[in-house]
């Protein structure tokens, strides 16, 4: 059974909603485009916006910590940066991320949703060239969907693939054959990626993608059922082109 490219999502605020695409332009050496581009620093965030760098996730609003974030429905356009966020089907704010207005209206909203959680005040952290995925080098994340199918006879329960916020879903793997990749390269609609590392699992994946209720164990029966607590792989682009879904997967010889 031949492997292809089923979803494809990115995150344009890191730990608000997903973005499903059905095509999207890849450049070597870089994340997929607008993903992760902007987090939302908290009051004791050691992001400095004079000095923009990479930052680890405990510097900002994470569904790890902050699981109420995921009550919210976000939409982003990528040409005007525009976010929009929706809550309990109603959209509550709006704003363009690349001007100083836009990004006060989204942070004054975000403090008010948040509260405490804010930890003081609730800022929109980006910069050109920076993103804010949960490592600093430029991956797409990778999770074939049977290995989700292998978790939920497990949890004896359905899993939304959403809760892992990977970048690319693949369909016709076997279970966690993505892991058997590292090292070696593959290639998604002729553009090429190579397989460097496990994705390590964090609370994050206990948080339900629609209701911000934690409600699965997710880590305890990777654990149980695995020996482990990853899911999925980080592949860096090493050429430039279109990805698309339905786009076959092809995987170097001897890596399958």
């Amino acid at each position: 059974m031949s492997i292809t490219l089923a979803a494809l999502y990115r995150y344009p605020v890191k730990s608000l909603s997903a973005q499903a695409l059905q095509r999207i332009a890849v450049s070597a050496g870089k994340p997929l485009p607008h993903d992760r581009r902007y987090a939302i620093a908290h009051g004791a965030s050691r992001y400095d916006a004079a000095e923009p760098q990479w930052q680890p996730k405990a510097s900002f609003l994470a569904l790890v910590r902050n699981a109420r974030l995921a009550k919210l429905v976000t939409h982003y356009d990528e040409q005007t940066e525009t976010l929009s966020i929706e809550r309990d089907g109603r959209e509550v704010v709006r704003g363009s991320l690349a001007d100083l207005a836009g990004r006060v209206v989204i942070e004054q909203f975000l403090a008010a949703f948040m509260g405490e959680e804010t930890r003081g005040r609730a800022n929109v952290a980006g910069a050109p060239g920076l993103w804010f995925s949960d490592v600093p080098e430029p991956y797409v994340s990778i999770i074939g969907l049977a290995s989700i199918r292998d978790l939920e006879r497990v949890t004896q329960t359905p899993v939304d693939p959403v809760r892992f916020r990977a970048n690319l879903y693949l369909e016709g793997s076997t279970p966690w054959q993505e892991f058997r990749w590292l090292g070696k390269e593959i290639s998604i609609g002729g553009v090429r990626f190579k397989v460097e590392e496990r994705i390590g699992r964090c609370a994050a994946t206990e948080v339900n993608p629609q209701s911000g209720e934690r409600d699965l164990s997710v880590l305890a029966s990777l654990r149980s059922g695995f020996d482990h607590t990853d899911m999925g792989v980080y592949a860096r682009p090493l050429s430039d082109g279109p990805i698309a879904v339905g786009d076959k997967v092809e995987v170097e010889e001897n890596a399958s």
